[in-house]
Parts: C-alpha cells; sequence; structure tokens
C-alpha cells in the first residue's frame, strides 16, 4: 500500500513584509495636503496688510477682472494693491521657496549628508560675491552701458554663483572623474576665500553701499513685480520638473556610490544634472531676493521627520514646504512691524535655527537611547 511521502520541507508562515506593512501616505495624499495649507498661507498673505481684503472680494477682483460682474463690493485701491504688489510678492516667495528647498533637498541627497545645503558649492557665496562687486563699484552704470538697468544686480548675482559653482566642480575632477567628498572639501575652500574677498571689498564701500549691502545680504521680497517673476520663473520651473526625475538615482545613492553603481545608476550623470539644477535654482533666487538662509536647509528636514524619507516624497513635499514656509515669513515680515519691513532672512533664521538644534538633539538623544 502506497504511503504519503514525508514533507521534506516544513510549511512556512507567511508574514507580513515589514516595509508593506507601515504604508506611507500616498504621494497624491501628501501633494494634496501641503497645497490646502498653501493655498490657505496665500489667502492669508493676500488678505493681511494695511489694507485688508477678505476672500470674498478677493474673489469679486478676481471675477472682474475675467469680466464677470458679482454683487460683492470692493475698493479699486483693494483692487491695484492685490494685482500689482501682493499677488506679484506671494508669487516671487512661492517661486524662490520653492526653489531654495528643491536645491537643499537634491544636494542633501547627492551628499547623502542632511546638513547640506548650497552653501556648501559655492552657489550663495558666488552671488554675494557678484552682489557685492555690482554694489560697489556701480556696476549697473558701467557694465554694457547701463542697458540692463535696475537687474544688473540680479545678473550678475546669477553669474557670480554661476561662475563660483563651474570652478568648484572643475577643481573637483580627478583624473577626470568626479567625486563628491572632493567636491565638499574643495567647496568649503572656494567658499572660504570667495568670502574673505568679499569682506575686502566690503570694506571699500560708502555709508550708503554698505545699507545696500547689508539689506541684501539679509534678503527681501520688497522690490517684488511682475518682470521679476517673469524673469526667475524659467530657472525655477526648469528645477522644478528637473528634480523630481532624480528621485530613484538618489533613493539607491543612499545605499552607497558603488552599490548605486551596481544597480544601474549614471552617477556621472546624476551629479551634473543635481549640481546644474540646483545652481540654477538657487543661483536665480539669491538674484532676485538676496541670501536667505534656512529654507534649503531645514525644509528637506521637516518632509523626511513628517513623511519618510523617500525622494519621490521629499522632493515634491519639499518644493510646496518651502513655498508655504516663504510665504509665512514674508507676510510675517511686512506686517510685524508695519509699515516698516523686517528682512526676511532675519525670520527664516529665527524660525529655521532653533527648530535645526532641536531636531539634532532628538537624534542625539535617539542614538545614545
Amino acid at each position: 500500500m502506497a504511503t504519503e511521502a514525508p514533507q521534506l520541507l516544513p510549511t512556512l508562515k507567511q508574514e507580513p513584509d515589514p516595509v508593506k506593512a507601515v504604508t506611507p501616505l500616498p504621494v497624491g495624499w501628501i501633494v494634496g495636503l501641503l497645497s490646502v495649507v498653501l493655498a490657505a498661507s496665500v489667502l492669508l498673505a493676500i488678505g493681511i496688510g494695511t489694507v485688508q481684503i477678505t476672500p470674498k472680494e478677493l474673489l469679486a477682483i478676481v471675477l472682474h477682472r475675467l469680466g464677470v460682474s458679482t454683487q460683492i463690493p470692493f475698493r479699486e485701491e483693494q483692487e491695484i494693491i492685490f494685482w500689482y504688489i501682493r499677488l506679484p510678492r506671494v508669487c516671487l516667495g512661492i517661486l524662490i521657496g520653492t526653489g531654495l528647498a528643491l536645491a537643499g533637498t537634491t544636494l542633501q541627497g547627492l551628499f547623502r549628508n542632511p546638513l547640506a545645503d548650497p552653501t556648501l558649492i559655492g552657489i550663495s557665496a558666488g552671488a554675494s560675491l557678484a552682489a557685492v562687486l555690482t554694489i560697489v563699484f556701480n556696476l549697473n552704470i558701467h557694465l554694457f552701458g547701463g542697458l540692463l538697468g535696475s537687474y544688473t544686480l540680479a545678473v550678475a548675482a546669477f553669474t557670480g554663483a554661476g561662475l563660483t559653482t563651474l570652478l568648484v566642480y572643475r577643481l573637483s575632477l580627478v583624473n577626470g572623474h568626479f567625486r563628491i567628498s572632493t567636491m565638499l572639501l574643495v567647496g568649503i575652500a572656494i567658499n572660504a576665500f570667495v568670502m574673505a574677498l568679499t569682506g575686502l571689498i566690503t570694506s571699500l564701500a560708502n555709508d550708503q553701499q554698505l545699507r545696500d549691502l547689508t539689506f541684501w545680504n539679509l534678503g527681501s521680497l520688497g522690490g517684488a513685480n511682475w518682470t521679476n517673476v517673469l524673469t526667475i520663473t524659467p530657472f525655477i520651473l526648469i528645477a522644478a520638473f528637473g528634480m523630481p526625475g532624480l528621485a530613484k538615482s538618489l533613493n539607491l545613492l543612499s545605499l552607497g556610490e558603488s552599490q548605486a553603481i551596481h544597480l544601474g545608476v549614471n552617477m556621472k550623470l546624476l551629479k551634473r544634472k543635481t549640481i546644474l539644477l540646483s545652481t540654477m535654482a538657487v543661483g536665480a533666487s539669491v538674484a532676485m531676493a538676496g541670501s536667505i538662509g534656512f529654507v534649503a536647509l531645514i525644509v528637506p528636514h521637516i518632509i523626511r521627520k513628517a513623511f519618510g524619507p523617500d525622494h519621490r516624497i521629499v522632493l515634491p513635499g519639499s518644493a510646496l514646504g518651502g513655498a508655504i514656509i516663504l510665504t509665512i515669513s514674508d507676510t510675517l515680515s511686512r506686517t510685524l512691524v508695519a509699515p516698516s519691513e523686517l528682512p526676511i532672512g532675519v525670520l527664516t533664521a529665527l524660525m529655521g535655527a532653533p527648530l535645526f538644534v532641536y531636531i539634532l538633539l532628538k537624534e542625539k538623544n535617539k542614538r545614545y537611547d
């Protein structure tokens, strides 16, 4: 009589996948949530000020521009302030916040260092040096015969950021190969040299030039207009659409550079794209609004803590988070001491530095528990 064959291998109990067991929020939900917060921040920024604009009045103003009449009354003064002062300022803040946060996220992913930000590779320092040269030596008059006019400072800052980053990149090549560790060291050295030059040239400035340099270095959106918005938009949009495509490669890079190469990541292309897009975003932002600190550093931290380290989530989350932070900061900067205005860079540092210290202390305590 036939007997059953003994079961040589035990039946394994199907255990739940720990990665799938803790499923993060879908990207769509996160983007939707942050978009709602951004919309609320924009409504707050547009409505608050010396002249108040309620949501109903805002709706009536927009519909009036579209040729639709409503029964909601509003003053002509409110319409002018909305279209020509507050809306371009809010749009500029959204663009700059998006650009700075995306640059910080990609650079932190590339260097695999949560403390990385655009200052590491000389973007901000190069822009500052070019701005100092422009202000102290009146390049707005001498450069191209004054053809650039009020945009000389912006063009100079963007050019300075690009040239400094290019210099750091070229000096980082070892036998034709680009190394992140070498770039980090070169960036620190070039930053120190450029900042020394900036200090030397600043010492030659007169009182009015020193005042201009101080306010530029502290950052401000006070000069926002539609021309500025249209000028910066192409640079930020290119970065905003290009950086999310790096998410998969940055995720693999977190395993280590050699592992990423074995998994098919083109490291040379990834490094070039990251540096180019970051320089484009930060250079354009610094050129239009001056130096605004801590946005590129702290926003990626907040998004990672809230939604996890996956760059497919962190990149769009940081873009929206940066826009939210800068919109709220600018609203506070122009209302806290109205009719005067606080430099927005001061507010971002006041908000970002304590939060950053808190995150570091929390991580330290967690590590040694």
